[in-house]
């Protein structure tokens, strides 16, 4: 039986992938095997000692301090493309919200007062201070082409924009699904340049961090839309309030309020609604779920965040997950133990991401737990456990 603890509500339709037979699922353990979450915070939580992998049933995982359960060996996952529909409806309203004015003339039309001929007359007198611009036809500048990224540049296409796009590290996988329509910009000053619609789906980290900075703002055409469904911070706030302030920008449309924006009235803050759907709650948890029992029941890695996937087609027999620094003569270390203790190797995969490595061996027969220790003992092992093949127990 595997515990598994949870910080938040997960929809009950995604956790019917892990099955009752196998997996206690409960808001209160003292020795979890894995966590399940969605926008719990865990940077101040201790990590307990039996906790083997961490599911986050979202895409992003700021929430979680990766690199600490790195160091420990523990799997990071999370649901990639699960929330890619749900976010990329939300950014189509988001250019349709900016550039039609309908929140301002939203408010404007709720405050009318009067009869209806009271309430004509206002309308026709002041709907041109709400003049807004059709899409079709205008350059859509996409920052990111992820599983989001993708779905909105093509959504943008059918809606008749001409789309740019850039992404250093655009896959083969999303390079296929993206429409030949989509013409690709050779670098982020020539994507902003003469757009009028800016589009950010990129995830924050060290490279990202306030990538859109006054430079690239002053790049940006006069009265552009800027629309930021990544995180805050990918956004210089003080050089984004002073364009929105000038009117370089139109408008900034957001799923991450903060003060600063809050104070804008050229910008639509929304309260972090991407993913805020039945369906996405569904797929996400659906997601990550199916990825913590991989790997609990046969070590395997799939939409890992700080590890390598690694897949091996499953025998009847025993499996040794070891998790490592990437260095150097881990491999031969791991093997010669095994093989001082008479143990013949079946399958063997070792793959490495940056600083970390997986190693997945398929074995006969069971590793003594002297074996286990001296493995968990070489230097640079972080974690190694014992998967069995008939009942999958650690």
């Amino acid at each position: 039986m595997f515990n598994i603890l949870t910080y938040n509500k997960i929809p009950a339709e995604g956790l019917s992938w892990l099955p009752r037979e196998k997996y206690s699922i409960t808001q209160e353990c003292a020795h979890p095997d894995a966590i399940l979450l969605r926008s719990f915070n865990l940077h101040d939580v201790p990590i307990p000692k039996t906790v083997l992998a961490v599911g986050r049933a979202g895409s992003g995982v700021n929430n979680i301090p990766v690199e600490t359960y790195s160091k420990r060996g523990i799997p990071v996952f999370n649901a990639p493309g699960a929330n890619a529909n749900a976010v990329k409806e939300l950014t189509i309203a988001g250019m349709l919200l900016a550039s039609r004015n309908i929140i301002a003339a939203w408010d404007y039309a709720r405050g009318l007062k009067g009869d209806d001929a009271a309430v004509q007359q206002q309308v026709e007198k002041e709907k041109k201070r709400f003049d807004g611009f059709e899409l079709k036809g205008k350059k859509l500048a996409v920052l990111g082409l992820g599983a989001i990224g993708v779905l909105v540049a093509n959504s943008a296409v059918s809606l008749g924009m001409h789309v740019e796009g850039f992404d250093p590290w655009l896959t083969v996988e999303r390079a296929w699904q993206l429409s030949p329509s989509v013409v690709g910009a050779v670098s982020i000053d020539d994507l902003v340049a003469g757009a009028d619609v800016i589009s950010l789906h990129i995830p924050l980290d060290d490279k990202t961090r306030l990538i859109i900075d006054k430079r690239y703002l002053e790049l940006m055409k006069q009265g552009a839309i800027l629309i930021n469904f990544s995180r805050a911070g990918v956004v210089d706030e003080t050089a984004l309030c002073a364009a929105l302030h000038s009117g370089k920008l139109r408008a900034y449309v957001t799923d991450f309020p903060t003060s600063a924006i809050l104070d804008q009235p050229r910008a639509i803050a929304l309260p972090h609604l991407g993913a805020t759907t039945e369906e996405a709650e569904v797929n996400s948890a659906r997601m990550v779920a199916e990825s913590l029992v991989d790997f609990l029941e046969n070590g395997e890695i799939r939409h890992s965040v700080n590890f390598p996937e690694v897949v091996m087609p499953r025998g009847n027999g025993v499996r040794l997950a070891v998790a490592n620094e990437n260095v150097p003569g881990m491999v031969s270390q791991i093997t010669a133990a095994l093989a001082a203790a008479g143990l013949n190797i079946e399958d063997l995969l070792n793959k490495a991401r940056d600083k970390y490595a997986y190693t997945l061996i398929g074995l006969k027969a069971d590793v003594p737990p002297k074996t286990l220790q001296l493995i968990r003992s070489i230097k640079g092992v972080l974690s190694a456990r014992i998967i069995l093949g008939a009942e999958n127990k650690i």
